[in-house]
């Protein structure tokens, strides 16, 4: 599901890249038939390109799992009990399979009014065109080397330049592009630039033909007059190169206009650049991979010692207990109001750990009932010491000490539980921020020394004062050039140092990224291992599985401040 959405909003982007290109750079050029060429790429370029991954494998060394005496101690948890949620990944895919069933359904309606016009209807055949003549209120149209129009509602000659134009469509194979661009709207309906993509395409078919057609006809003023008349016709076939269009304004205007020049060309290869960023950006995939070399485990300076408290415990064994962790770790503890059943069984009990060190603890347990297992952890790492006591029988039951699973086992010595494993969470790397300082100031400009700009004419025909608006931007732009080394100067000192720190930056996700890697395969790692010693479905699994969650989830938050931070900081650049 994911993948559906990802692909779908990497063509819908392209989509975009290719409209922006052609709206501000080649919408107002001249090269019609080029233009046609570039939208159609760019229609299959946003289809085929998010399906070519480049994959980049990072050579890592491997993750060690230490292999050592102890595990996590779990104190028992609750696991809360799942809530509903919706699935709004469900909710959007039937959003779109609606809207796009219903625009389905419409390019089929289309299809069939096409065929109901020209059903039962006489065909002229001359040369390579199919001409049929209606009796309908319908703006002629061409569809492959079909040409319908209603002869009875133009003159000969406007006729005549009618046909020339849709000649050009039918004979250029126009139809394909309507039906393409209807496609894509079809199956990118929820994205408006594709409606503007589409229209688009039709009014550059449009100039096209009027073009071609123009140079045919001897009477170009007669062919611009006949786009007015046809504009009074509304009704048209929708998956038709009708000759009626909105916009005959703008047609009119660039069939006036002077051929564009050919250094102009440059503004096709403009797209390439970011086409290259796009691929960089999202189509480059990093794996991490393990190097396969052997390396020795080193332990690291780990133990936990586990003295377990039974209800068979005697006297003898708990002055060893209490002389023992005296020896080995330095713990004072006081052990009183010892109470024993008929079966000398312990019923009552009560430990008090190191009082005034800061590590105080007592337990206490009273009753007339045998209690259950209890007993004393000493966590100790690096030198630092950590000291448990766990009651209600959970020293039987895996514990939980700080970040790792411990599972205890008897040894020989009947006082003195030892564990034997241990699964560590991994920690995921902390993103780093962008670098930040102070800023230059800007210059202080006396901005009521600033010309203002000279108005236009009301009349652009006025000679007279067209000429006088050209001296007076002469003289304005010359006016502001004195203000232009300042900014200039300014400007560049923004881009030097906005450059060092986004060197710096790129430098810090690197390393963040590889750390990435590295923790997604420790935790693969974790998983593997939790799920082979508990099982998938055990109760240690879940609630370890949704601490991981929970770390992610403050990862993702973390990276959402982080984007919000660098907004804010592009935000006041640019406000700079």
């Amino acid at each position: 599901m994911e993948a559906i959405f990802i692909y779908i909003a990497k063509s819908s982007g392209l989509i975009i890249l290719f409209y922006c290109a052609y709206y501000f750079l080649l919408g107002k050029e001249t090269f019609f038939n080029s233009n046609r060429w570039f939208l159609l790429s760019g229609l299959v370029t946003s289809v085929v390109m998010p399906f070519f991954v480049y994959t980049k494998i990072i050579w890592i060394d491997p993750v060690t799992v230490p292999n050592l005496k102890y595990s996590q101690s779990f104190i028992p948890q609750t696991i809360p009990q799942e809530s509903f949620e919706i699935n709004w990944n469900y909710i959007l895919i039937s959003i779109y399979c609606i809207g796009f069933i219903a625009l389905l359904i419409k390019f089929a309606a289309d299809f069939y009014s096409l065929n109901s016009v020209l059903k039962g209807k006489k065909i002229q055949q001359q040369a390579d065109f199919k001409f049929v003549d209606i009796s309908e209120n319908i703006a002629p149209f061409s569809y492959f080397d079909y040409i319908v129009y209603n002869s009875s509602m133009y003159t000969t000659a406007e006729l005549e330049n009618i046909i020339e134009h849709e000649k050009v469509h039918s004979d250029q194979n126009h139809t394909v592009d309507v039906l393409i661009s209807r496609f894509f709207c079809v199956l990118f309906w929820f994205n408006p630039i594709i409606w503007l993509y589409k229209k688009a395409i039709l009014q550059n078919l449009e100039f096209i033909a009027d073009k071609e057609a123009a140079k045919k006809i001897s009477n170009k003023k007669a062919y611009q007059y006949t786009l007015l008349k046809i504009t009074t016709h509304e009704n048209c076939v929708a998956i038709t190169n009708h000759f009626y269009q909105s916009l005959i304004k703008k047609r009119i205007v660039m069939l006036n206009k002077n051929q564009s020049k050919k250094r102009n060309y440059w503004k096709y290869y403009a797209i390439l650049p970011a086409l290259v960023a796009f691929i960089l950006l999202f189509q480059i995939k990093t794996i991490a991979q393990e190097k396969n070399e052997t390396k020795k485990v080193s332990e690291r300076n780990q133990s936990v010692d586990v003295y377990k408290i039974k209800n068979t415990t005697t006297d003898a064994e708990l002055k060893e207990i209490t002389k023992k962790l005296k020896e080995i770790h330095h713990v004072d503890i006081e052990i009183s109001e010892v109470k024993r059943n008929s079966n000398n069984q312990l019923t009552a009990i009560k430990v008090d750990i190191e009082k005034g060190t800061g590590q105080d603890q007592t337990i206490q347990i009273e009753g007339n009932e045998p209690i259950k297992s209890c007993g004393i952890v000493i966590a100790t790492e690096n030198g630092s010491r950590k000291i448990n006591l766990v009651t209600d029988g959970g020293i039987d039951k895996p514990m939980v000490i700080g970040n790792r699973i411990v599972e205890v086992s008897e040894t020989s010595s009947p006082d003195k539980i030892s564990t034997i494993s241990t699964i560590t969470l991994p920690v995921p790397p902390t993103p780093p921020a962008f670098p930040t300082g102070p800023m230059p100031q800007a210059p202080a400009a006396d901005m009521s020394k600033m010309p203002k700009p000279p108005v236009p004419p009301a009349n652009p025909k006025d000679k007279v004062a067209m000429s006088k608006f050209e001296k007076e931007m002469a003289e304005f732009e010359r006016k502001m050039e004195s203000f232009e080394p300042d900014m200039s100067a300014y400007e560049k000192q923004i881009e030097e140092i906005m450059s060092k720190r986004e060197a710096i930056f790129e430098k810090e996700m690197e390393k963040y990224e590889i750390a990435m890697e590295k923790f997604n395969v420790a935790m693969e790692k974790f998983t593997e291992e939790i799920q082979e010693k508990y099982g998938k479905n055990s109760e240690e699994y879940e609630i370890n599985m949704k601490q991981y969650e929970k770390d992610m989830k403050a990862y993702e938050k973390n990276m959402k401040l982080q984007e919000k931070e660098m907004k804010k900081l592009e935000k006041e650049n640019k406000r700079s």
